[in-house]
């Protein structure tokens, strides 16, 4: 479950924010597992439009990972940082389904 939502977080990494720095970090909370995927925000040149797609697009992505965690007992959230960027945060039960 982790592994799924952190592979669609980091293809909306590369889809709406090309070229940012981005940070995936997994710990352990207790009885949670908590996955996060962090961005920069996309980078562009000077004086350049940032690149096609790189929007808001529809959230289908990020949807899916929220029922994915759902389905498990976790949640997921996600928003835009105040530094610049974007992140998505699960937490899922540490064992698996409950």
């Amino acid at each position: 479950m982790a592994f799924r939502i952190v592979q669609e977080a980091l293809s909306n990494v590369v889809r709406h924010a090309p070229g940012a720095r981005c940070a995936v970090r997994v710990r352990r909370e207790g009885d949670v597992l908590v996955v996060r995927v962090r961005d920069g925000g996309a980078r562009r040149a000077a004086g350049r439009a940032p690149a096609a797609g790189s929007g808001a697009g529809s959230g289908l992505g990020l949807r899916g990972m929220r029922e994915r965690a759902r389905l498990v007992g976790g949640t997921v959230a996600w928003g835009a940082r105040p530094e610049g960027g974007f992140e998505v945060e699960a937490r899922l039960p540490a064992g698996g389904v409950p």
